[in-house]
């Protein structure tokens, strides 16, 4: 468990760390390791060096790079500078990047050699932005970030940080409308340490690998890294998502905790050489951001031999709100379909249009309660009165239920919702039964219009090597095993599913094709 009397606010997570454990390796990035000394002199100079830029309470530091180890020194001396670190979205198109870095009126702003060109392209179009700040080098008009960082003073900047502070903003994958900036503070994170302490999966023992692999411009990749940080343990930091790397690394760093979400575990275990690797260090893998199919989980246990918790939640939520422990994963438990149950300290309800409970096994939008749902968003008053109701409730726009046992299950997102003849269809259940079929590596379902039905299922389907089933298998598979009103009355095969970072599915991209005609995008 996190000490948080210790380490009430990022800021003081490398102090402490600095000064229980100083040679201690925090974080290892490409064959280079930054010792909490490191750390905590690194994440100090940074500060200064924001500050004397003109950097203030409440302002925005954006990041645009590809994942790297010093991120996490430019984040901590944000927090220590009372600034928010706004990492940006890498696979966003530069307009999109544009907008964001405008949106959070980015003052500075650290780059990747990947975006220097993307950053010419759009740098008059951002008024705000004072200072661009080169991570790699290579410029003669920006500062090189180690020489820029190594010239800074070492001195505490003496600033005193405070729960209400923002210290990360991310933006909203963006899927419909404009991305929104979520604020985080460390009130927020305070309560992920107290909460998410409690729980086996967040709990590291000092010195132990873990995997930092997801994006940090998600919730779910800057979090592995706070955890671990906070915990004496060491973030293992890949740039990126690659399955060999994964797989090298896994025996040669003795990784114990790994969060993947479900796209990469499927990648992990359709690898070649996957049961060749010696997994017995992994202790645990986490896994969310998007639904897993039961066959898929259950290959995936048996091949690592590691314990499975699921986690569901929101950046709104930072990235908390039910998990499913390790036992339920037990197929004799039943509760292979579900997400688990609430946080400790955490509220969860599924909600019907008047924003009352509704019984248990019907479905609802979920609503969640708790101290690390986030402050709001960003220069969006109206967005935030929303999403988050008088009594605190956070209206997460996703359909699940309760069973009998107060374990929670995700139909899909509520704006995803199938209707079919006036039934309601909820893409995810549709999938779940798919998956299971030998032929089928990744599977999305869609509605399309239909004249006689408003709506008719579709299920757009990513084959297997080496198997070709056909529309015909997979509708008389998925009728086996869902109501035949649910079932795909067409079938599409294609290369590989639109994904956006946190591995959800793009279903508007899916969806644009067959409704672009139409009047309304709905039946």
């Amino acid at each position: 468990m996190i000490d948080v009397k210790a380490m009430p606010h990022l800021a003081d997570i490398p102090r402490v760390q600095a000064g229980i454990r100083p040679d201690a390796t925090a974080f290892w990035f490409e064959g280079e390791t930054t010792s909490f000394a490191q750390l905590e002199t690194r994440s100090t100079q940074v500060a200064n060096g924001l500050i004397a830029l003109g950097v203030q309470t409440d302002d925005r530091v954006g990041y645009l790079a590809k994942n790297t180890s010093v991120y996490y020194e430019m984040m901590f001396g944000a927090a220590k500078a009372r600034a928010a670190m706004t990492a940006v979205n890498t696979r966003l198109a530069p307009p999109e990047v544009q907008f964001i870095l405008s949106d959070a009126r980015v003052k500075i702003l650290f780059v990747g050699k990947d975006f220097y060109s993307m950053i010419d392209q759009i740098r008059a179009d951002l008024p705000d932005l004072e200072q661009v700040i080169a991570i790699d080098g290579e410029r003669d008009d920006w500062p090189s970030y180690t020489i820029w960082r190594d010239g800074q003073s070492t001195d505490a900047p003496g600033i005193e940080t405070h729960d209400t502070d923002d210290v990360i903003q991310l933006y909203t994958s963006g899927t419909t409308g404009m991305p929104k900036g979520v604020q985080l503070t460390n009130g927020n994170y305070r309560a992920i340490f107290e909460q998410a302490g409690q729980l086996d999966w967040a709990s590291y023992d000092v010195g132990d690998a873990v995997m930092n692999a997801m994006p940090l411009f998600h919730v779910a990749g800057v979090n592995i890294g706070i955890l671990t940080a906070a915990q004496g343990a060491n973030a293992v930091v890949l740039r990126e998502i690659d399955p060999t790397l994964i797989l090298k690394l896994i025996p040669e760093h003795k990784i114990a905790h790994a969060f993947w979400v479900p796209a990469v575990i499927l990648m992990l275990t359709q690898m070649p050489n996957v049961r060749d690797i010696d997994w017995t260090p992994l202790k645990q893998v986490f896994y969310g951001a998007s639904p897993i199919a039961e066959s898929l989980l259950l290959d995936a246990k048996e091949i690592m031999g590691a314990k499975f918790t699921q986690l569901y939640g929101l950046t709104e939520t930072g990235g908390c709100g039910t998990y499913l422990p390790p036992e339920a994963h037990d197929p004799s438990w039943g509760k292979l379909r579900s997400c688990g149950v609430p946080y400790p300290a955490t509220i969860v309800r599924c909600l019907d249009a008047e924003g009352n409970s509704v019984p248990t096994g019907e479905v609802g939008e979920i609503a969640i309660k708790s101290a690390f749902v986030m402050k709001g968003y960003w220069n969006r008053p109206d967005a935030t009165a929303e999403a988050i109701d008088e009594y605190g409730f956070f209206r997460t726009g996703d359909a699940g239920y309760f069973d009998e046992d107060g374990f929670l299950y995700i139909h899909d997102r509520v704006k995803d919702m199938i209707v079919s003849g006036g039934e309601n269809i909820y893409p995810a259940e549709v999938e779940n039964a798919i998956f299971g079929h030998p032929g089928v590596a990744d599977v999305a379902v869609i509605g399309v219009p239909d004249e006689k039905w408003g709506e008719a299922v579709k299920a757009i389907i990513v084959v297997k090597p080496g198997e070709s089933p056909t529309q015909e298998d997979i509708i008389a598979y998925a009728r086996e095993r869902i109501a035949g009103y649910k079932c795909p009355k067409t079938v599409e095969f294609i290369e590989a599913l639109p994904r956006n970072p946190s591995g959800k599915i793009l279903r508007k991209d899916l969806r644009e094709v067959y409704w672009k005609d139409q009047e309304r995008r709905v039946s």
